[in-house]
């Protein structure tokens, strides 16, 4: 099935970066506030969704012309929009899902969007998130990296150890070693191919991806 595109509330660095990471037969939804990084990329949403406490009334003007979708919910609830936006996404059968403009901004916001990935309502997921600059996913089995010779990888053990952890090319390679969870030696890794793959027999790692900026 296709792949279903949030965008969430949250800073999106340079618009022209995260046009790459784009597909045209995406199922575009707009968290809230994310409506005016859509309506920036001339894009046209499916689907919004939220509280609607962070668009503007031309945004809002313009996807109701378009007779776009619109789920509103009240604003005192115990979800985030990105969390509702991610569970919209699920019931119209989507697995594979790309968070936009989730990174960055209010630290606690941007943990909250992280955590998510852990959300047990989501393990049949895909979730990854993407701002053009950086890529996160979690790293449960196997994962390949894509990218560029240079780009910057850091694994963060959560939920306790990784154990087995093995990588290719990366500039210092794992080979079934251990990652602890209050230890730094995940980060700052270098991809030294266009692709990098991890792989972990037991734990779960947040994989953060840096682009190097040509």
């Amino acid at each position: 099935m296709n792949r279903a595109v949030i965008f969430a509330n949250g800073v999106l660095r340079n618009y022209a970066l995260i046009l790459p990471c784009l597909q045209s037969r995406d199922f575009i939804i707009a968290a809230d506030g994310g409506l005016k990084h859509v309506h920036h990329l001339k894009l046209k949403p499916a689907l919004i969704i939220g509280d609607l406490d962070s668009i503007s009334a031309s945004d809002l003007d313009i996807a109701e012309f378009q007779h776009t979708e619109i789920i509103r919910f009240e604003k005192d609830k115990d979800e985030t929009d990105l969390e509702l936006a991610i569970k919209a996404a699920m019931e119209r059968g989507y697995r594979e899902i790309l968070v936009v403009a989730g990174l960055g901004g209010r630290l606690d916001q941007t943990m909250a969007n992280l955590f998510l990935m852990l959300h047990p309502d989501f393990k049949k997921c895909n979730i990854t998130f993407n701002d053009g600059v950086e890529e996160v996913c979690l790293v449960k089995r196997t994962c390949v990296i894509k990218g560029n010779r240079g780009d910057i990888v850091s694994l963060f053990p959560l939920q306790g150890d990784c154990e087995g952890v093995k990588t290719e090319n990366l500039k210092y390679p794992l080979q079934n070693e251990t990652l602890t969870q209050y230890k730094t030696r995940g980060i700052s890794n270098v991809m030294t191919a266009p692709k990098a793959t991890i792989s972990i027999s037991k734990g779960i790692a947040l994989c953060v991806h840096t682009y190097k900026m040509m």
